[in-house]
């Protein structure tokens, strides 16, 4: 029983991560923006927690792009008008 308890550990820090990252961003925002899309929200050398300070996504995956960039607006799909 005693190996267990690292995994079930390990499960609740991610699940709580989780939860804490969804509340943290705006409702119909979303940091799942595309490296060339991303418009810069910050400065050359701002750390993430200055970005998430200003409400902006911070990802330092991709050089050469923004790395502290403005969430973007989810599209509400019923939100949307059919014309034709």
């Amino acid at each position: 029983a005693v190996a267990m308890e690292p995994k079930v550990i390990g499960v609740l820090v991610l699940v709580f991560a989780l939860a804490l990252s969804s509340l943290a961003r705006g409702e119909g925002e979303t940091c799942q923006v595309a490296p060339h899309a991303r418009v810069n929200c910050g400065f050359s050398g701002i750390t993430a927690e200055e970005c998430k300070n200003k409400g902006c996504c911070f990802d330092s995956q991709v050089i050469g792009v923004p790395w502290c960039f403005s969430p973007v607006a989810i599209d509400d799909p019923t939100d949307e008008e059919c014309t034709f």
